[in-house]
């Protein structure tokens, strides 16, 4: 009788097997909106494992948050049969003005360029609390008040160079009108409205956070001179015997900080861009692919004219980026192929969901000089845009789950059975929960794929409508 009961029990568990498994591989809330597609019949299509995916590419552009890129997204996805899942940007939604005596609403761009605004260590830690901004009360009410200040400082050096001295960019939004690729394919594929920077500052640490899954010590920018002998994802994957590539956009690539391993692999495992457009044609394309924008020492300026960062044209960037995407799509790695988009940081630009706690990636603290706030790494940055893009990817899916830019990481580790860098990748959900591999949502690439226009007003000294 008990042996009889023990058969019709591991029957039923076999015919469910799909459901039995984990989704996301990390704490937080899960997701929705989701929906599988493809498989029908008795005989699912996929296998169910992750062994499926056998290339994983990844790009980050800059400084975006995502209130500002994905605040209106609910406004699409209802109007295109979706549910309305995402955390974006509140109606009403301001910041206190720079003075103080009035309040600076959200708004839509009338420019698809914009002036510059800082993500430094002080500033985006003013943008949490304006008036304490060593405080663990998150207020979000600084924003204004950095973009302010961070034009009027760069005007006493040099006169005239900023338009926008009381901040008033930093609320800005585009919608689905200035960006049609991005919230297609966030709505046909998924994205996350809890996916943050994994630091609290600019480009450069979160940069080589997103390689080494720390920042290494670095507080704003890296030191002239500076090399690092830790270990990257290159490092494992290289390793294991798993084939990776970096594609350069503008020349140049952040692991060239970590110097010997850099140069052993440079000739082999670094190409410019056009390398990867050839690879993917013909079938060439690596197992683990970086798609790199650029190196910058500082967050003055954009890595390349394509990178989205400000004062770029992001129109033009979000098209490159269409460009990458659909070469993918339209090749037969698409077939086992996922393609993860996301932004370094915020930028410094409006977003009001605060950090979240993060685990401390390692012994390392950061390296603060006597004007930084005090500070450690045992929390994440802002919010930002992130796309997940695979035959795998569950349609119209939402994450929920808190993760930052070292889940991929966590993803390719998973993947590729590789160790963890650091305790922050370590704690990180696994990304699975964006994928169905035994329905396989979408077998062919979607049809009716906008084009990105390039074609919007670029003034950056016209920012309002």
């Amino acid at each position: 009788m008990k042996r009889s009961f023990l058969v019709v029990l591991l029957a039923l568990c076999l015919a469910a097997f799909s459901g039995c498994g984990s989704s996301s591989g990390g704490s937080g809330s899960g997701g929705s909106g989701g929906s599988g597609g493809g498989g029908g019949g008795s005989k699912p299509p996929g296998n169910g494992q992750l062994s499926q995916l056998n290339h994983i590419v990844f790009m980050l552009q800059e400084n975006r948050s995502f209130d500002q890129y994905f605040g209106k997204l609910n406004d699409y996805r209802t109007a295109h049969g979706k549910g309305a899942d995402v955390d974006g940007l509140p109606a009403g939604a301001s910041n206190p003005s720079n003075d103080g005596t009035s309040t600076v609403a959200s708004f839509h761009f009338a420019t698809v360029c914009s002036e510059n605004v800082t993500p430094s260590w002080n500033a985006s830690r003013r943008d949490i609390n304006r008036y304490n901004p060593t405080s663990t009360t998150y207020n979000m009410d600084g924003f204004v008040y950095s973009a302010a200040h961070y034009a009027q400082d760069n005007n006493a050096q040099r006169p005239g160079a900023y338009t926008d001295t009381e901040g008033i960019r930093a609320m800005g939004y585009y919608t689905d009108a200035d960006l049609p690729y991005y919230y297609f394919m966030a709505t046909q594929f998924a994205t996350s409205d809890r996916f943050f920077s994994p630091i609290l500052s600019r480009t450069p640490p979160n940069r080589l956070a997103t390689f080494a899954a720390s920042a290494l010590g670095v507080v704003n920018d890296i030191p002239a001179n500076t090399t690092y002998s830790q270990d990257t994802i290159f490092t494992l994957l290289q390793n294991a015997g798993i084939t990776w590539k970096i594609y350069e956009t503008s020349g140049n690539t952040y692991l060239g900080y970590f110097g010997s391993f850099y140069a052993k692999y440079k000739s082999t495992n670094i190409a410019p861009i056009s390398q990867y457009f050839d690879d993917v044609k013909n079938g060439k394309l690596p197992q683990v692919a970086f798609i790199e924008t650029g190196v910058e020492t500082s967050d003055e300026g954009g890595t390349s004219s394509l990178d989205e960062h400000p004062d770029a044209n992001i129109q033009k960037g979000a098209a490159y980026v269409a460009k990458i995407i659909n070469a993918l799509m339209t090749s037969s790695s698409w077939k086992d192929s996922a393609f993860i988009l996301t932004y370094d940081e915020g930028g410094g630009n409006y977003d009001h969901v605060p950090p979240h706690s993060a685990a401390v990636p390692d012994s390392t603290p950061p390296m603060l000089q006597p004007t930084d706030d005090p500070d450690t790494y045992n929390r994440t940055g802002f919010r930002v845009p992130i796309l997940v893009i695979s035959p795998f990817t569950k349609v119209g899916y939402v994450s929920h789950t808190v993760m930052d830019t070292t889940a991929i990481l966590k993803f390719i580790e998973k993947r590729f059975s590789l160790p963890s860098l650091t305790a922050r990748d370590a704690a990180q959900a696994d990304m699975s929960e964006f994928f169905d591999f035994t329905n396989i949502p979408n077998q062919t690439a979607p049809s009716g794929v906008p084009t990105q226009p390039t074609s919007g007003t670029c003034s950056i000294h016209s920012i309002t409508p």
